[in-house]
């Protein structure tokens, strides 16, 4: 047989052979069907962070979040909260992406001193199971959102009660934890949260709380899964559980986390307050514009802070016309009646900037450190700003006459001299010219021009002279030759 037709015929066999070998290989790849909760796995498990307010932002990352889980079919998703509320949210799509998840989702307060208020503990009552850790509380949901409480819906306690009944806890703690505050073990006692971790010591850490979910089944949009997070390590006396996956935190990214962090009503307001200070800074002071363009960045960031935050536009007024009230006194240069107008105007719309809920209101150290800022600001530091920028230094005949200096270049009768480290404009009388480098004496002021002789010999000026002879007989001051 040829050589080329016997590589043919071992080509074609090899082909063969690996279609033989990959067909079985296929068709057992399925698992067949069981009638029993699935496993997990371990294909990661995903921790997203909810910090303060749940706002568009953090609202985005968390369906994000459920989203990509899905697509990747992690193991586990962890909703870490530390939330006192919610501003600019619906929550019925992240109740509808929760419920729609076909990964296992689990929601965790903590760590010590956190909070699920409003949306957030709505939340927490929809996924499968929770958890709270030691030192904090849940609850309550109602307002669900703190820029319009009114909104909230007036069956909130029966749709909480639902959802916990559907997560096989207790109604009547969905309904307890509606309308109050509940710490960790009151959670557990009253079924509104998961048993997860002994009584004693709780869960007071994330990966407590993940470690005690192994072997909990859980109800997926798609069936039963039994979740696998942990394994034993060490031996003896050192033997212990840790996560038996690779855990990824997400969180907001950094144009997320800058809007989030305008969201917050206290720096929202201090950007505003801070910005128009600025602005008006760079007014008076026409400097090189770096305090007007920082003004202007804190202004605009104050403001899409308030495009999420119920704002009373009234209030808002008296604080910009407050900084119109303050510059009118800056202009005059000393404090009169405008500065106290300001100052009521400014703590007048401080105190009534936002609306809603009173959980959105300015924190008091942050007032009361915006408003005597602005007051020291605007009383004792712009007038001094201000003077020093346009004020003409002045000389006093007394204060320069008789002074010696050097002549910088030839003065004759005009030219430069350096007198006290600066240099002047100088003239002197035509007879006695000055040298460059020769010594000088300051005779006379004009206007910023000095009338200058030389150190040794000077010659008396025409001018002078004659102001000698248009003098009165008797004026002590006449001592002409």
């Amino acid at each position: 047989m040829p050589r080329r037709l016997r590589r043919m015929v071992c080509a074609a066999g090899l082909v063969a052979l690996g279609l033989a070998l990959a067909v079985p290989a296929g068709a057992g790849a399925a698992d067949p069907p069981s009638s029993g909760p699935s496993s997990s796995g371990r294909r990661g498990i995903v921790v997203v962070q909810v910090d303060g307010l749940i706002d568009p932002p953090n609202a985005e990352l968390i369906r994000n979040t459920i989203r990509d889980a899905n697509d990747r079919r992690a193991s586990l998703v962890v909703i870490k909260f530390a939330s006192g509320g919610a501003v600019d949210v619906d929550a019925d799509p992240l109740v509808q992406a929760i419920r729609g998840s076909e990964v296992p989702i689990a929601a965790w307060v903590g760590p010590a001193g956190g909070k699920a208020k409003g949306v957030a503990a709505l939340l927490v009552a929809a996924v499968p199971v929770n958890g709270v850790s030691n030192d904090s509380t849940l609850g309550p949901a109602d307002p669900l959102r703190l820029d319009d409480p009114d909104a909230t819906p007036t069956d909130l306690s029966a749709e909480v009660a639902a959802l916990q009944t559907s997560n096989g806890r207790s109604a009547a703690g969905g309904r307890a934890m509606t309308g109050r505050s509940l710490s960790a073990a009151a959670a557990v006692r009253l079924g509104a949260t998961n048993r997860v971790c002994p009584e004693v010591p709780g869960c007071p850490t994330l990966g407590d709380f993940i470690v005690h979910l192994d072997g909990t089944t859980v109800q997926t949009a798609s069936g039963e899964v039994t979740l696998e997070t942990a394994k034993v390590v060490g031996e003896g006396a050192d033997r212990r559980r840790q996560p038996n996956q690779v855990i990824a935190f997400r969180k907001l990214d950094l144009v997320g986390q800058a809007t989030h962090t305008l969201t917050s009503p206290s720096i929202a307001y201090l950007l505003l307050v801070v910005g128009l200070a600025l602005i008006v800074f760079e007014f008076f002071t026409i400097s090189v514009g770096l305090a007007g363009g920082a003004g202007a960045l804190a202004v605009v960031g104050a403001f899409v802070g308030f495009s999420h935050l119920p704002v009373t536009w009234w209030a808002l007024g008296l604080v910009l016309f407050s900084m119109v009230g303050y510059a009118i006194d800056v202009q005059a240069g000393r404090p009169y009646a405008w500065t106290v107008i300001a100052t009521a105007l400014l703590v007048a719309g401080s105190l009534f900037l936002y609306g809603g809920s009173s959980r959105l209101d300015v924190r008091w150290w942050v007032l009361l450190t915006v408003l005597l800022g602005t007051i020291v600001f605007m009383v004792a530091a712009m007038p001094v700003a201000v003077r020093s920028r346009f004020s003409t230094p002045t000389v006093g005949r007394e204060g320069l006459a008789g002074e010696i200096g050097d002549a910088v270049v030839d003065v004759a009768p005009d030219g430069v001299v350096m007198l006290r480290g600066a240099r002047w404009r100088a003239r002197t009388n035509r007879a006695t010219p000055i040298r460059a480098g020769d010594r000088i004496r300051v005779v006379e002021i004009d206007g910023l021009v000095l009338e200058v002789e030389p150190e040794e010999g000077g010659a008396r000026d025409y001018r002078e002279r004659r102001k000698s002879a248009t003098r009165p007989a008797d004026d002590p001051g006449d001592q002409s030759a």
